[in-house]
């Protein structure tokens, strides 16, 4: 009795140990078994008068219990709480004369429990639970929660700690079930868990009460709870009286989903027996599933839904299913059914829906004169008996071993039979499908897909509304007869019917046609299709597909992928008054055979052509249209877009695009980045606001002239390498008043005066490698002020020489970003004060009378805005000074790198944060006054001498990262120094270092 009390798992155990030794040794699924264990509530245990403890000492004489040690294989579980007889359940509905004693001692002690209510562990009026200190006994029920804990209860004598105690005659009212569900396998869990192990016990330090208030009414957790599953629900219960109070509310235990849970029979039975209001039980994965369900079933009768797995079922377990007169829902899965040598029977009057999943079984008989719903997919059976007048779904998905005969017998004794899936069984054939159209006027759905032997002739389906046939190899143009006698028929699926040549049908609510082909050897070469209702038509990999006939006034998406000898003529199919008036999406992607391409659609809106590698001629005529795909169209010469609704366009990807004509007016961004035998361009798209033009290379100036009068709102616009863009070009840049970005790069130009008059609004000049410049040709920026609201010019490998960019520097005062890159010409950066005119005061020296110049007095006088500097690869640049009395305040970056002939660098700069000198082999000099200096890069600076670094950085306060890789005269021993001289310092790169 002792055993069976405390409720051990299905495969039982002996002890706690020896339960814990054997869970261990099973197999490695991760599974947690359920545990109930029932207690007595509110009045708590009780001992007889005779072995009662005196009542507890005042507070202020209170003492907290020494612990005992955590014992990892009974946390959790009811062997942790071994000092607390478990309450069997007929002890408490079948009276006991063993138990009087006990119950005699409980009615003595009501006094002592009604005086400890007043200060207990509930504030009844506000329902806050009292939360004491870990080892303080409670007043109502010491016993228990020391026991719990793992301590040793004083109402509890050692001589009896095993004894167990019979209650009879126990009102109801006064009892209430506390539910744990804890893993008692044995396996060991982690204390935090309990809530135990992360409590610190420090003798009796903390022996004064600790509470904590929580303003939760019983609506509110009962709110909460009911998002909780059953084991987090125990678990909750475990906290205090009210939250397992709340915690066993019948609500919460309607709906029992014990999926690959381990429980014991005995655990099962008496949660059942508590809640008889039971609807819906999951026991898919759980051991022995079929005697739980046997041996509480008594209980289960407002069962609805029951789902199993995984086990054996029997002729008897179905049998009392009739207990169960509300059952409606029944999934068995992945389970054997019967002993493999007779029949196995489900009759149950109140069923509705049956699913026999994945199932092993020699034969199967089905009498339910309610069931509606079967499912049999993959269950290996030979044969199959029905009786249910009123079922209307049927599914033999993949049941192989059923024979052609027996499906026919099984459904035609349906007569109400709607939908029918025997997909994958291959036996199959005509005769079946004439048989059930004869006795099945009803059905609307049939899936016969994967059965080679139908063909479909000669069958009559009314009433067919969606029929699948996909991968059956004796489909063939005949059939098309017989299918279009479906006049109803909304759904098709002929996929990878590979004898299929012709299609023709006129089913008027025809919405979705599928005939997508998987093989290399399709011979569908016409397709005809009537229809008011179709949506969506699909016939991709149709390589054969020559003709196209259309007259469905309701398409919406039609995708013809990799129809490779689809012709010309299909566009006129998806051009107004070609039979698809709604036409919104279509794709014809790689159809090599499309050499022109004319589309007049107004109603189109997607239109994708990629791969259509042959195509030349592109004319869209499709007001409506705002994306279109272009991807591997390389031999497109002539392309029109008039007009489109097109918000965005990329035509870089059409290198042989020669003539060009677009009007968008939504248009914003145009590319035509590597058109580079574009020669004719007629653009206009009143809202175009960026204009990539790169490599355009015959792009001619009264096709720039053109665009600019037709897209006044162009603020960015690329012409890298246009070389046939002159003058006259550059002039009709006068009517884009909001340009300002103008990138000439790469070009011929001589002259940039009709730059500087056209566009005193630009903002960002790019002149990279523009070798035929001059320094005369800057002249109008340093010495007229043009462009004054220019902050990035990018003068990178161009011939402009010394004077003008110590010029620019010096005057164009607004620029933020300078690159100099690769300027030959550039042989020394020597920054002078902030006049452009005056040069007869040295840069480096003061006047010996003058006071110090406070930085703000220079920030306000020349207000210069430069903070970055780029000179990489300047291959001739000797020396950069930027001395203090320059008012660079701003800079804040300059990169030198692979300046190779640079010897000498001083910067005095208070603002700089990063300085790249990396790859100056030649640098001898360093001098920095930068005390914002963050980031020093002086990789392979194979001249700079270690006292010169030393001295650089000691006035660089804030350097954080110094890279002195492949400098090798710089030491690993020095770097010692380095960091005594800048504390700051926080990371030096090295290849000393690994």
């Amino acid at each position: 009795m002792a055993d069976r009390g405390r409720m051990k798992g299905v495969e039982g155990g002996e002890g706690g140990s020896g339960a814990g030794e054997g869970a261990e040794g099973r197999d490695g699924e991760a599974r947690e078994e359920l545990e109930l264990a029932l207690s007595l509530g509110r009045r708590g245990w009780h001992l007889p008068a005779a072995r009662r403890e005196p009542p507890p000492p005042p507070a202020a004489m209170r003492w907290t219990m020494p612990p005992h040690s955590w014992d990892h294989d009974a946390a959790g579980s009811s062997r942790a709480a071994t000092h607390v007889p478990p309450l069997r359940c007929r002890d408490i509905w079948h009276g006991d004369n063993d138990a009087g004693g006990a119950i005699e001692g409980a009615e003595e002690g009501d006094e002592e429990d009604e005086e400890g209510d007043e200060d207990g562990d509930r504030d009844l009026q506000s329902k806050r639970p009292k939360v004491r200190g870990f080892g303080e006994e409670s007043p109502q029920h010491s016993g228990v929660n020391a026991s719990f804990f793992g301590l040793e209860s004083t109402h509890f004598p050692g001589s009896d700690e095993h004894g167990h105690f019979k209650l009879s005659h126990c009102p109801e009212n006064e009892l209430d079930f506390g539910l744990s569900l804890f893993p008692n396998d044995g396996v060991n869990e982690n204390p935090g868990d309990g809530n135990v192990g992360d409590v610190e016990i420090s003798g009796g330090e903390n022996s004064e009460d600790v509470e904590i208030r929580m303003d939760l009414s019983d609506d509110l957790l009962h709110l909460i709870f009911s998002f909780l599953g059953q084991r987090d629900l125990c678990k909750a219960g475990a906290s205090c009286k009210q939250w397992r109070s709340a915690s066993m509310h019948e609500d919460f235990w309607k709906c029992l989903k014990f999926e690959n849970t381990r429980i014991s029979l005995q655990n099962f039975v008496d949660i059942c027996h508590r809640y008889q209001n039971v609807t819906y039980l999951n026991l898919s994965g759980v051991p022995h599933a079929e005697l739980l369900v046997m041996e509480a079933i008594t209980c289960l009768r407002h069962l609805k839904t029951l789902i199993m797995g995984k086990g054996q079922l029997g002729e008897a377990f179905f049998q009392l299913l009739s207990e169960c007169p509300l059952l409606t829902t029944l999934t068995v899965s992945d389970a054997s059914l019967g002993s493999g040598i007779q029949e196995v029977t489900v009759n149950h009057d109140g069923l509705r829906e049956l699913q026999i999943l994945k199932c092993r079984a020699l034969r199967i008989s089905v009498r339910c004169s309610q069931l509606q719903i079967l499912s049999l997919r993959r269950t290996g059976m030979a044969h199959v008996s029905l009786n249910c007048p009123q079922l209307v779904e049927l599914d033999f998905q993949s049941c192989h071993k059923l024979s052609d005969n027996a499906i026919r017998q099984a459904a035609t004794a349906c007569p109400l039979l709607a939908s029918l899936d025997m997909s994958s069984c291959s036996c199959v054939t005509d005769e079946t499908l004439r048989e059930i159209a004869n006795s099945c006027p009803n059905l609307s759905v049939l899936d016969a897909s994967n059965c080679p032997n139908i063909s479909f002739e000669s069958v009559r389906l009314p009433m067919l509304v969606d029929l699948r046939l996909l991968s059956c190899e004796g489909i063939t143009s005949a059939s098309m007869a017989a299918i279009a006698y479906s006049r109803l028929l909304e759904a098709l699926q002929l996929d990878n019917c590979s004898l299929l040549t012709s299609v023709s049908l006129d089913l008027p609510h025809l919405k979705n046609i599928s005939l997508v082909h998987l093989r290399k050897c399709s011979v569908l070469h016409r397709v005809s299709i009537t229809s008011n209702a179709l949506q969506k038509l699909v016939l991709q990999k149709q390589e054969s597909l020559s003709s196209l006939s259309l007259l469905c006034n309701n398409l919406i998406d039609v995708d013809l992928s990799d129809c490779e000898s689809l012709t010309n003529a299909v566009c006129e199919v998806f051009s107004d008054g070609g039979g698809c008036p709604l036409l919104r999406s279509l794709i014809l992607d790689n159809c090599e055979s499309l050499s022109t391409v004319e589309l007049n659609s107004s109603s189109m809106v997607n239109l994708s052509l990629a791969g259509c590698r042959s195509m030349t001629l592109l004319k869209l005529s499709c007001p409506n249209l705002q994306n279109v795909n272009l991807d591997g169209c390389d031999h497109l010469e002539r392309a029109s877009f008039c007009p489109v609704g097109l918000e965005s366009l990329n035509l870089g990807i059409c290198p042989k695009l020669s003539d060009l004509h677009i009007e968008a007016p939504k248009m914003s961004l145009l590319e035509l980045k590597g058109c580079g035998v574009l020669s004719q361009a007629s653009i206009n798209c009143p809202r175009l606001t960026s204009l990539d033009a790169s490599f355009c290379r015959k792009l001619m100036d009264d096709s720039l002239s053109q665009t600019a009068e037709a897209c006044p709102l162009i603020e960015n616009l690329i012409l890298s390498s246009c070389v046939s863009i002159d003058l006259n070009g550059l002039s009709s840049l006068h009517c884009l008043h909001k340009l300002a970005l103008l990138d000439l790069s790469y070009t011929f130009l001589t002259n940039l005066k009709p730059v500087f008059d056209s566009c005193p609004q630009l903002k960002i000049l790019k002149l990279s490698a523009c070798k035929y410049l001059s320094d005369s040709s800057l002249d109008a920026l340093y010495r007229e002020g043009a462009l004054p609201m220019l902050v990035e010019l990018d003068l990178s490998y161009s011939s402009i020489g010394q004077t003008a960019i110590e010029e620019l520097l010096s005057c164009c005062t607004n620029l933020v970003n300078v690159n100099l890159n690769g300027c030959t010409n550039l042989h020394q950066l020597v920054c002078g004060s902030d006049d452009c005119s005056s040069g007869d005061m040295p840069v480096d020296v003061c006047p010996p009378d003058s006071a110090p110049v406070r930085s703000e007095e220079i920030s306000e006088r020349s207000d210069r805005l430069l903070e970055v500097l780029n000179c990489t690869g300047c291959p001739n640049i000797k020396k950069v000074i930027i001395p203090s009395m320059t008012t660079y305040l701003r800079l804040s970056k300059i990169n030198l790198n692979l300046s190779t002939n640079l010897k000498e660098v001083d910067l005095t700069c208070s603002n700089l944060y990063t300085l790249n000198l990396s790859n100056c082999s030649s640098l001898e000099v360093l001098k920095l006054d930068c005390p914002r200096l963050t980031n020093l890069q002086l990789l392979a600076c194979t001249m700079l001498q270690d006292e010169e670094l030393e001295s650089a950085i000691s006035r660089c306060s804030a350097l954080e990262i110094l890279n002195v890789h492949s400098c090798p005269k710089i030491n690993v021993l020095d770097f010692s120094r380095l960091r005594v001289v800048c504390p700051s310092l926080k990371r030096i790169q090295s290849s000393l270092i690994t």
